[in-house]
């Protein structure tokens, strides 16, 4: 198996794939749950999370989390990053749609982000960015190419 250089790696990272945050807590394994996130290579990676949930309270706590994508189909890939938590704030609108956005396309985002502000009209979401210090990457398709 072969490792991804760091462009590749970040431009992998890049793309869309649901990611899979784990965040420690006490006494028990960490918590690992499925995320949408926004990524550009040699930036933070960007997760949101309802204020007052267990994930959110538990990055707050941690100031830090890894978060893996994957391929799921043959020739087999992920990249793992971690690092610290380098903010927290109150997400605004535009993040939040882009977000949407990136997963569910224009319309589709954009009907996710008025649907859920007006179904939940007191929510508060959180943005957490993570400065990636730490990667781990496998791309089997590397091993074709050299056989």
């Amino acid at each position: 198996m072969s490792k991804m250089t760091s462009t590749e790696r970040e431009n992998y990272l890049a793309d869309l794939h649901v990611g899979v945050i784990a965040v420690e807590r006490p006494d028990r394994a960490p918590l690992s749950v499925p995320i949408w996130y926004a990524y550009e290579p040699g930036g933070e990676v960007v997760v949101s999370s309802l204020a007052g949930s267990l994930k959110a309270r538990l990055v707050t706590a941690a100031r830090r989390f890894s978060i893996t994508v994957q391929d799921e189909t043959f020739p087999y890939r992920y990249v793992t990053a971690d690092g610290p938590v380098v903010s927290i704030e109150t997400a605004d609108d535009a993040t939040a749609r882009a977000i949407a956005v990136r997963y569910l396309g224009e319309e589709g985002g954009n009907a996710f982000t008025e649907s859920f502000a007006r179904d939940h009209p007191d929510a508060e979401s959180l943005l957490f960015r993570m400065r990636p210090e730490h990667w781990l990457s496998v791309d089997y398709s590397k091993e074709s190419q050299q056989a």
